[in-house]
């Protein structure tokens, strides 16, 4: 696969919206169903529907880059820097999205 910045044409992006309506389509539904959803559920719920969210995006997002994260661990950092409740597991920090 070549990365963006190696096409000859870069930094000048170009796309055919007509290629990414569906797609787009399909996005803005789901997104739609996801925060109406959302609303519906308990706080503790929504909590953990949320933080399983952001911690999918952080696993597949690292996995473009060849890193296979611990979901576990990734949530529980998630967690802890939304100060929600944690199991209190040791987080490595590859998974944590930020460096101390």
């Amino acid at each position: 696969m070549t990365w963006n910045w190696q096409q000859p044409d870069w930094p000048n992006f170009t796309w055919n919206a007509n290629r990414l309506r569906k797609a787009e389509e399909h996005f803005l539904i789901g997104t739609g169903v996801f925060a109406g959803t959302v609303k519906h559920l308990s706080a503790p719920d929504r909590e953990q529907l949320t933080v399983e969210a952001i911690g999918t995006e952080a696993i597949t997002t690292s996995e473009i880059e060849g890193e296979i994260l611990d979901r576990a661990s990734v949530q529980s950092s998630i967690r802890r820097q939304f100060g929600l409740s944690t199991d209190r597991r040791r987080v490595p920090v590859q998974n944590r999205g930020f460096r101390r």
